[in-house]
């Protein structure tokens, strides 16, 4: 199977740069100049190149354009429309642009280089300074440097966040460009400046039902344009409300039988596959099943994780990889999934449950300051079962919401001094993940809690998390994907939307539902957010070969220096066997990291 990757590797030197030397013309689809001050590659399957003598622009993706015009102007001349906008206003021109796209533009004329990317980020750009030249590529491990060394800092932050968020990379010197962000490279130095930034407004709704057909049209399009011109076109089918929408509306814009494909867990707690059924029944999927066993997570292992360009730890990625080579198998060249539903329109629990602290807060300052809060203080009370949960409620209602969710971290939750080698956390800064999450969320352009976390959810759940991971399983599986329920009408609506009709009192995604009602099955509608983890933790306590390659990736960890012995052989004998479900997500985290430096960078050690 040969992973469908797009290759952009580029060193621009503005003080060496000859710029007398003109592009040659007409340049295909691809790209190799060597030049004074200029090496620039570039390749794949979603890459084209658009070029005048002065000025070259290379596109990733396939973006849309807004303006009518210029969208004519596009279909005839490909990407070489593109160059006069950006070369004139880069930033407003970006505004202009739809879906998933990074562009990079040199102008010899005056010596610079440009780049931008999506607003999720979903064609990646990394890059780095060196004096006066730019070093950038489509990957982290791509960057052409002539020393990459490995960052501890990316690697406390992995620990941490289970993903190396944006704009860090596992290499030091090394930057993801965040999303919806601009790169710029001259005779004056690099810039690096934010061209996008969602701006939540809390809109009245006058006519429900009108915005009610706007969005359902505009799932409607997304889902027509997402699957155009795209070869044969399936889709991911969780059985969930997202996953469920997309496959009902590709029914309904092919107007043929669509292919479904979902994952199945032979697990108490995990398997979801009765209302993927249900789906499928009801939109005539022609629906394919696999249940995953512990067997597939030891023969894929070690390929999923060293093929990203820096360690990665979302579990549902291998499902997703699993469902990507059948499809790849069946002859299928791209799938559609439903990411985005939730973080858009509010369907995750812990925004219901922000609206129970929020009720602390309607209680008289006298009350709460002169009553309960010495009492929920008090050792006593938290030793009493009756009171304790109270005296939890009130401790954590008195913090911020951004504060609140550090309490499930499960680095924070195991203790970092119990945890991390002693020399590899003296090279971090334990403070910098919290430094990040605050940055982002009060860059959050919102007057609510509810559209902070939001937008919050964007960056972190989204952007660096569960976009990278479907893209990066699908591209390894020689697939491309869409994601519908990203689309910009739908962004859109999203910002406006007020908090009442995202979370309707404790019901999450009320408008989101109430607009698909009829459209989507009552069981589905109804049921209870399930996510698509898989039982790890399970299975790496009752599969020997699972079980080995799990506990000699941690304890390779410890040899590295980066996790502690004795924090290893207690994960393994007493943390995992007592709830495996949730120390299962440790034991995960460290042996995809395990695998990716044994792939990457085997001589780390701290």
């Amino acid at each position: 199977m040969t992973a469908r990757l797009n290759r952009l590797i580029c060193r621009f030197d503005p003080s060496q740069l000859d710029t007398s030397v003109g592009f040659p013309a007409p340049i295909g689809d691809s790209v190799e100049i060597e030049l004074p001050g200029l090496s620039l590659r570039a390749a794949g399957p979603d890459v084209r190149i658009g070029s005048t003598q002065r000025q070259l622009l290379v596109q990733i993706g396939r973006p849309a354009l807004r303006n009518a015009a210029l969208a004519a102007d596009y279909a005839k001349a490909g990407p070489s429309a593109l160059l006069a906008p950006l070369l004139n206003d880069a930033s407003a021109f970006a505004d202009e642009l739809q879906g998933r796209f990074a562009l990079l533009w040199i102008d010899l004329d005056r010596a610079q280089l440009g780049c931008l990317n999506d607003r999720f980020s979903t064609h990646p750009l990394c890059w780095a300074a060196e004096g006066p030249a730019l070093a950038l590529a489509s990957r982290a491990d791509w960057v052409p440097l002539a020393d990459r060394q490995i960052d501890p800092q990316a690697i406390f932050d992995y620990l941490y966040f289970h993903v190396i968020p944006a704009p860090r990379t596992i290499f030091r010197r090394v930057s993801r460009l965040e999303p919806g962000y601009r790169l710029d490279c001259g005779r004056n130095g690099v810039r690096n400046d934010q061209w996008w930034q969602p701006q939540f407004t809390q809109t009245p709704v006058d006519d429900v039902s009108a915005l009610k057909a706007r969005f359902v049209g505009a799932i409607r399009g997304a889902v027509a344009r997402e699957s155009a011109n795209s070869g044969r076109v399936a889709a991911f089918l969780s059985g969930g409300t997202d996953s469920s929408t997309v496959i009902g509306m590709l029914r309904e814009v092919s107007g043929n039988q669509p292919r479904g494909y979902s994952i199945g867990f032979d697990t108490a707690g995990y398997d979801e596959m009765e209302y993927a059924r249900i789906a499928a029944k009801a939109y005539g999927v022609d629906h394919r099943e696999y249940y995953i066993t512990a067997q597939d997570l030891v023969s894929h292992i070690p390929a999923v994780a060293a093929s990203y360009d820096q360690p990665f730890g979302n579990s549902s990625a291998l499902p997703a990889y699993c469902l990507g080579l059948m499809a790849r198998e069946d002859g299928y060249d791209k799938l559609l999934a439903g990411d985005g539903g939730d973080e858009l329109f509010g369907g995750n629990a812990r925004y219901a449950k922000q609206k129970v602290f929020e009720l602390y807060q309607a209680i008289p300052t006298a009350i709460r300051s002169a009553l309960i809060e010495p009492i929920a203080g008090a050792d006593w009370a938290k030793r009493v079962p009756v009171l304790s949960k109270a005296c939890s409620y009130v401790e954590q209602a008195r913090m911020s919401p951004l504060a609140r969710t550090e309490q499930y971290n499960l680095l924070q939750r195991l203790g970092q001094g119990s945890v991390l080698g002693q020399a590899f956390r003296s090279l971090a800064d334990t403070e910098a993940p919290l430094q990040l999450r605050r940055r982002v969320w009060d860059g959050v352009r919102a007057d609510t809690v509810l559209d902070h976390e939001l937008g919050f959810d964007w960056r972190f759940t989204l952007a660096d998390n569960d976009l990278p991971k479907v893209i990066g399983t699908t591209s390894l599986a020689g697939l491309d994907v869409g994601f519908p329920l990203l689309s910009e009408e739908l962004i859109a609506i999203a910002l406006a939307l007020p908090d009442a009709m995202k979370l309707k009192g404790f019901k999450l995604r009320w408008f989101f539902k109430e607009a698909l009602r009829g459209f989507l099955p009552d069981e589905i509608l109804a049921k209870k957010k399930h996510g698509f983890g898989l039982p790890f933790g399970h299975w790496a306590l009752t599969d020997p070969a699972l079980s080995a390659l799990s506990r000699d990736s941690l304890q390779r960890l410890a040899e590295r220096g980066i996790l502690q012995a004795a924090f290893v052989d207690a994960l393994f004998s007493k943390l995992l066997p007592a709830h495996p479900g949730y120390y299962g997500e440790m034991v995960w985290i460290g042996m995809m990291l395990e695998q990716w430096l044994r792939a990457n960078a085997p001589d780390t050690r701290f």
